[in-house]
């Protein structure tokens, strides 16, 4: 009698990049203690030619870290394609994940994964394997480089403060029936099935802003149920931000508008008001519009 036994799940982390490499490094180094090694890891360099070479400089410990492929993407009318590049890492990784179990994950450049993010997302996929997992992504303060190189998932874990709106389920923990408007991409996972349900990340939107929330906004309307995840943690690494994003200001309002003329509502409730308080939008009829020459939407559309 021969026993047919079951392939064990495989999964591919996918990496859209631009700059960031000294973070990438470390995402690297990260998933070389992977406790379920992913199949390959996908990086998408957008309008960056200096990853392949980076990648290239690791040195001989990056012998033992996944298979990598690197992909290129151009900027679309002047701006990140974040979308596109995600969807083409997601395209390229699908040629090897053949099984209805395996499982691609989506992990931003400035995420350090836990040893056990891959395993934790596999195992919950096996639960719940119709849904949208996301993890619990922690923030890391700033910290001197060289200490940060050789931390241990311990110390990442000791320095990192959970996200104040999001839930942050213990290892073992999942959440089912989250909100949609509080998923992030920053560290997500789905099926082949869910994917393609979903329809990927839609190209429209370039530039900062919105993409992600229209992929969760799409993934409820198909009925893709939101479960987090509490052993898929990542640590997200300190950069500096804007509070609010002002040079992001022309996309948030482009694709702020795709997005409300889809969905009847705007996204980025938060940073619109801190613009509209100075001074820099102002509202007209149901969108809002640049209220200085110099602030105005750039013309052109991926759509």
């Amino acid at each position: 009698m021969t026993l047919l036994h079951r392939a064990e799940a495989r999964a591919v982390v996918v990496t859209a990049v631009h700059g960031r490499h000294a973070h990438l490094q470390r995402q690297r180094a990260a998933l070389r203690t992977s406790t379920h090694p992913p199949l390959r890891h996908v990086v998408v360099a957008m309008a960056d030619p200096q990853v392949s070479a980076q990648l290239d400089a690791a040195g001989p410990d990056d012998d033992v870290a996944p298979d990598t492929q690197v992909l290129s993407i151009a900027r679309s009318s002047g701006r990140l394609p974040l979308a596109a590049a995600r969807n083409m890492g997601a395209g390229q990784a699908l040629k090897d994940l053949t099984g209805a179990e395996d499982l691609l994950i989506f992990l931003d450049v400035d995420c350090i994964p836990d040893p056990e993010l891959i395993r934790a997302y596999l195992q919950a996929a096996q639960q719940r394997p119709e849904d949208l997992l996301c993890g619990p992504v922690a923030y890391l303060p700033k910290l001197p480089a060289e200490k940060l190189d050789v931390a241990s998932a311990q110390q990442l874990a000791s320095w990192a403060a959970p996200h104040p709106a999001r839930p942050a389920p213990e290892p073992g923990e999942i959440i089912t029936g989250g909100e949609h408007a509080l998923f992030w991409s920053l560290s997500f996972a789905v099926r082949r099935d869910v994917w393609e349900h979903i329809g990927g990340f839609d190209e429209a939107y370039t530039g900062y802003g919105a993409e992600d929330t229209d992929f969760s906004w799409r993934a409820r309307a198909r009925g893709v149920e939101l479960t987090w995840v509490g052993g898929a943690r990542a640590y997200h690494q300190h950069h500096p931000v804007s509070r609010p994003p002002v040079e992001h200001l022309p996309d948030i309002l482009r694709n702020g508008r795709i997005f409300a003329d889809r969905w009847g509502h705007w996204p980025m409730q938060g940073w619109l008001e801190e613009f509209k308080r100075l001074g820099l939008i102002r509202r007209v009829g149901e969108h809002w519009v640049a209220a200085a020459p110099a602030a105005e939407t750039p013309s052109g559309s991926s759509a």
